[in-house]
């Protein structure tokens, strides 16, 4: 599933390509030929992020929700658009430009109120300029929960996936089975001042890099990593691989249903494994 990096470079995407500018929309698979229908024609004015999901607004109250999911895609290409194959969901066309979104868990339009009840289900983003820490930390330092499992609770912090639980936890030297009410605040605030830089650097790269420049390939003399998703980690699906730093195995166990990544030597157990 995309990380909120993704979701909020696809907002900008958006914006650079549609924002101002009326819009050509239709659902060539049909599963979104009403809500189509009613922004065909309409201009686009804003595309914004929160998380994992996605708003493109057209007009008062009139907002098309996109969540991708673990299957969804959403690209882009140039004017004339090439025929659209049955499986896009919405395609929209502008001047120059035309995106095709395929598979998402949600496309739907919205209202003002259903929108602002996403975003209050949510948890603080990282990416949003309005947003802080301060209203995680209310949760996490009252919870019994892991802090490796809470980072990926969106209704505490919303965008954080798992290579970001990874590497921040790594880069902050926190043991991944610490309980949140363990965590100090300073801890805290460190983790969502580490998450606010990494992911502007996710936004501005289109891909999640999280080694420090004096652990980078050429600085060391090792092999760069050679990944499907992409940039330099330290953690993050090296399993049985040494840390960069410490030289320790990095191990990896279940948590939260999803593949937990650390390193023994710099994330040093504080808290009893399961």
């Amino acid at each position: 599933m995309p990380e909120g990096h993704t979701i909020h470079r696809l907002a900008l995407d958006h914006r650079d390509r549609f924002e101002g500018r009326a819009v050509r929309a239709s659902s060539p698979q049909g599963k979104f030929a009403a809500g189509a229908a009613l922004i065909d024609g309409q201009v686009m004015d804003t595309a914004e992020a929160h998380g994992k999901h996605l708003f493109l607004g057209f007009g008062p109250d009139r907002w098309v929700h996109i969540h991708l999911g673990l299957f969804g895609k959403l690209g882009f290409g140039g004017a004339p658009a090439p025929p659209p194959t049955d499986t896009v969901r919405l395609r929209l066309v502008g001047t120059g430009h035309h995106a095709d979104l395929r598979g998402p868990t949600t496309c739907a339009l919205i209202t003002d109120a259903e929108k602002q009840a996403i975003h209050a289900r949510l948890g603080p983003d990282p990416l949003r300029p309005d947003d802080d820490g301060a209203r995680a930390w209310q949760r996490i330092a009252r919870s019994r929960t892991t802090v490796a499992a809470l980072l990926l609770d969106q209704k505490v912090i919303a965008g954080v996936g798992n290579v970001y639980r990874a590497e921040v936890l790594f880069r902050q030297g926190i043991d991944p089975y610490l309980p949140g009410r363990d965590l100090t605040r300073a801890q805290w605030d460190a983790i969502w001042a580490d998450l606010v830089s990494l992911m502007r650097e996710g936004v501005r790269h289109n891909r999640i890099d999280t080694v420090r420049p004096e652990h980078l390939p050429e600085a060391m003399g090792r092999p760069p990593r050679v990944d499907d998703h992409g940039g330099e980690v330290y953690v993050y699906r090296r399993a049985a691989d040494h840390c960069h730093i410490c030289d320790s195995e990095i191990r990896t166990a279940d948590l939260a249903a999803r593949n937990l990544f650390w390193c023994p030597g710099c994330q040093p157990a504080t808290a009893r494994r399961p």
